[in-house]
């Protein structure tokens, strides 16, 4: 089953909701004081069938300017419009109105209704005819079928009906593949089942026991129950009107302009990169000006900045803007929006999302211009590689929560990109998505840095890890765990080139070896000379070093070197010894095993003739090589 949503759009009166009944033989007004005084104040909803696995759901929006906001709160999730014009009245305020805000929001597909033919003449219908043909010239309508229709005697309707269905076959449907949002335009309780709320499912899928999450309050609810086009479901997929029935919260805690989505999946926010279209028949719009802004079924107040550092922008004329909101919500890019002035209100323009977690820009900055008009014309791909590129962004949950994808979406995206050299992926499965450009400059600085280490430290076998990546990384802001990736990748790449060579905890340049001037490699032979012949009690580090002719320095970094090499071993903190040593201690203890496997402190004194100071910390460092294990106060020799 393919569904559609149409709104109907038109001045108070025209018949709007008349022709839905007609249409569907459900009245879409549904408040008493709707019925009582004969106009829709809030929105209605009806649906119809019409063969051929086509669903249309209805959203009949008020004509009346005192509640354009509610019919704004309608409008953003349809597929196509109807407008209507009374044949008695013509075009009026609020036709034109409606008819502005469905361009500005993108509507791409629509027809017309000429409705109460059964009130005027033929003259009157052809007059009224071309008015309408004059005010869709140029725009989405232009061309489009206009249908006389009267909802009292039924003529014309079969007519509409088939124009519908074609229109409907047209419309391309929704993402169900994406993560689900349902913006929320009502919510009630049901005796004997709490909280229910309403909306048109724009993406995704419903289902029963379903976990969710109400944005941008951050309340996790349950799915109880849904019904979608009015009847019972186990699910619901995009382009349906659904009402879900929630555990977890109360009714007065939801509002319209909340929206259910996936738990933990988005981020609310406040602040919006877009571009701005102004109406001809609009005033001119003041840089940081106020407007009433109106996205989904969310309406709230922004504050207007112009990113080029204009003081205005003009009529007719379309700009950057950056929108802060004064109440936060859940606003995706691509999401269309519209702004009526403050004060008197009416449509000012309207516009596109770019960037829903957009930072603070620098006005007039050419690079944030260069960078959203590149996001306005890019395609899915396209986006992704921005984002990565300019908008900072690595983590895959975090580069989902800015497009609006999920994270089997943007890495399946990731991998599109990477086959075609553009990015790198880190980890399996995909944890973060970095940039080719970003790889390779920041290999060049782990390169760089090696090569000023090894200029520094010439006698050093290499750099710590922990110390190249805290140069390497200081100035690119990332998640830890991303960061981590992306280093040890890097460590990785330039290790399989011959680039650099990592040892354990170090690294370094390939062919950078450590080269003795004659006076160190003398002094390291002497050094080891004296651990040598110090045998198992060999006395503290410093007193040797102060023995050899040789700075402190180069001293200290010829005594690592030899550890490194493990000429000597480091027993203790205080205790270093040559490993001839250890070599000359392990052939006496496999002739004291010869005897008896197991050896006590005393006789292990005895059989080395070392003092208890030095004794204890051989036998603890016998222990931890496993050439020994401890058993009470006694050693077996393995």
């Amino acid at each position: 089953m393919k569904y559609v949503i149409v709104g109907t759009a038109g001045h108070i009166d025209h018949g709007k909701s008349a022709l839905v009944r007609a249409l569907t033989g459900t009245d879409p007004d549904r408040l008493e004081e709707e019925k009582r005084r004969g106009i829709t104040i809030d929105l209605g909803f009806a649906h119809l069938d019409l063969g051929e696995d086509l669903r249309l759901g209805f959203v009949d929006v008020p004509g009346h300017e005192r509640f354009v906001k509610n019919m704004l709160a309608g409008v953003g999730g349809v597929d196509l419009v109807l407008l209507v014009v009374a044949a008695d009245e013509s075009i009026m305020p609020q036709t034109r109105e409606h008819f502005d805000i469905c361009r500005l929001l993108g509507v791409q597909k629509g027809l017309v209704a000429l409705t109460k033919t059964d009130l005027v003449e033929a003259e009157m219908l052809e007059l009224v005819t071309l008015e309408i043909r004059e005010l869709t010239r140029g725009s989405f309508l232009e061309g489009t079928p206009i249908v006389p229709v009267s909802s009292k005697t039924g003529e014309g309707l079969d007519r509409l009906k088939a124009e519908l269905q074609r229109l409907g076959r047209e419309v391309q449907p929704k993402p169900v593949d994406r993560p689900f949002r349902l913006p929320i335009d009502r919510a009630f309780v049901m005796k004997g089942f709490g909280t229910v709320v309403t909306g048109t499912l724009i993406a995704g899928t419903l289902t029963k026991e379903m976990e969710a999450e109400i944005y941008p309050i951050g309340r996790h609810v349950r799915v109880r129950g849904l019904e979608a086009h009015n009847v019972r479901a186990e699910r619901a997929v995009a382009g349906q009107r659904t009402a879900v029935n929630l555990t977890g919260m109360e009714t007065k805690e939801v509002e319209r302009g909340m929206v259910l989505g996936p738990p933990g999946w988005f981020r609310a926010t406040a602040r919006l990169d877009a571009v701005l279209s102004l109406l001809p028949t609009a005033r001119p719009l003041q840089h940081r000006a106020k407007a009433h802004f109106h996205s989904g079924t969310a309406e709230t107040v922004a504050e207007v900045v112009l990113l080029s550092g204009e003081k205005q922008l003009r009529p007719g004329q379309r700009a950057y803007v950056q929108l802060r909101l004064e109440r936060p919500g859940l606003f995706l890019p691509q999401d269309r929006f519209i702004l009526r002035q403050f004060s008197p209100v009416v449509t000012l323009g309207g516009g596109v999302v770019l960037d829903s977690l957009a930072p603070k820009h620098r006005l007039g900055d050419s690079e944030v211009r260069q960078f959203l008009e590149k996001l306005e014309l890019a395609d899915a791909l396209e986006r992704l590689e921005l984002f990565v590129t300019v908008g900072g962004e690595v983590s895959v949950p975090g580069l989902a929560a800015r497009l609006g994808w999920s994270p089997a979406e943007v890495a399946r995206a990731a991998r599109e990109l990477e086959s075609r050299g553009a990015v790198k992926i880190l980890g399996q499965p995909a944890v973060a998505v970095v940039h080719a450009l970003r790889v390779r400059q920041t290999a060049a600085r782990l390169l760089e840095e090696l090569e000023q280490f090894h200029t520094r430290e010439p006698l050093a076998a290499g750099m710590p890890r922990e110390e190249l990546r805290g140069r390497v990384l200081a100035e690119q802001p990332m998640e830890a765990s991303a960061a981590a990736l992306f280093f040890n990748a890097l460590l990785t790449d330039l290790a399989e080139q011959g680039q650099i060579v990592v040892r354990e905890e170090m690294v370094s340049r390939s062919g950078r070896e450590i080269r003795l001037t004659p006076e160190e490699a003398e002094a390291k032979q002497e050094m080891a000379r004296r651990f040598e012949e110090a045998g198992l009690a060999a006395p503290p580090a410093h007193e040797i070093l102060a023995q050899i002719k040789l700075d402190a320095a180069r001293a200290e970094k010829i005594l690592k070197i030899l550890l490194k090499e493990k000429t000597l071993l480091k027993i203790t903190e205080d205790l270093i010894a040559h490993r001839r040593a250890l070599e000359r201690l392990q052939a006496l203890l496999a002739k004291y095993k010869a005897q008896s496997p197991r050896l006590s402190v005393s006789a292990f004194k005895e059989l080395t003739g070392l003092s208890r100071k030095h004794a204890i910390p051989w036998l603890e460092y016998l222990d931890r090589t496993r050439i020994t294990r401890r058993e009470g106060d006694e050693r077996v020799i393995l």
